[in-house]
């Protein structure tokens, strides 16, 4: 693993972070053509983006400090701001960037469905870099298996383990392939965002039965209960988005 790229005198590159300025550059210069060919100012798609991600860092942080590391967090509150060492959780990354967003959107007096769609597909790609940054860090690692396609993490252990931190990051690069490719053709405003929405929680569902995990509630872990819980929120709102625009019709 290769959690540090390089280092510059007194400035040292993670990987993990190295990773997520990648996918913000990319996204960037993604939604940003995204939204001149939609009409809209592409000089706002800097602000939602930098307002989401910080916000998503903030909320991942403090999910994780909620559930694995309360008691050292009571003793030290200043181990939030420790992002060097780890410690984030996706779906509080999301709560906390799905917030920040609502919000900007809200006082920018932008469409939401429409908005939300642009960033979808790039929300997408974003995270299958970003895996690849914690491939390189060593976390998020995978089950022990006897598989071909196991890989020892030295900073956990000697045994073979599921890199499933490549599994979501194939996952999701195909993913943002067919989001991008059907965003000419949405049906509706907010499809491409409810379809992400969807297939990203089938695949959180799935990759989870392969992932490490040393918490679990009568079988599945707590991204397995969540996954479910945004399936059915996100399947719920797009049927009747969809039914609501087939009534207009």
């Amino acid at each position: 693993m290769h959690p540090i790229l390089f280092k510059i005198g007194p400035l040292t590159v993670y990987s993990w972070g190295f990773m997520l300025a990648l996918a913000i550059i990319v996204a960037i210069w993604g939604i940003g053509k995204l939204f001149v060919r939609e009409g809209y100012d592409k000089e706002k798609v800097l602000d939602i983006t930098l307002i989401t991600v910080i916000a998503g860092l903030l909320g991942g942080r403090l999910l994780f400090i909620l559930l694995f590391a309360w008691d050292d967090f009571l003793a030290n509150p200043l181990i939030f701001f420790a992002y060097s060492s780890g410690g984030l959780v996706w779906y509080g990354a999301f709560a906390g960037g799905f917030l920040g967003f609502v919000i900007y959107i809200y006082k920018s007096g932008l469409n939401f469905w429409n908005v939300a769609d642009m960033f979808a597909p790039f929300v997408a790609l974003g995270y299958a870099m970003v895996r690849i940054g914690c491939f390189m860090w060593g976390c998020c690692y995978g089950k022990v298996t006897s598989s071909p396609l196991g890989v020892v993490f030295p900073g956990v252990d000697n045994f073979t383990r599921y890199p499933t931190q490549l599994f979501s990051s194939a996952i999701n690069l195909l993913l943002f392939i067919l989001l991008i490719t059907y965003f000419p053709r949405r049906k509706f405003p907010g499809q491409v965002f409810l379809l992400y929405l969807m297939g990203y929680s089938i695949y959180r569902f799935s990759i989870e039965f392969f992932r490490f995990n040393e918490i679990l509630y009568h079988g599945l872990s707590l991204a397995q209960y969540m996954s479910l819980g945004l399936l059915i929120a996100a399947a719920i709102m797009y049927l009747r988005r969809r039914s609501n625009m087939n009534t207009q019709n």
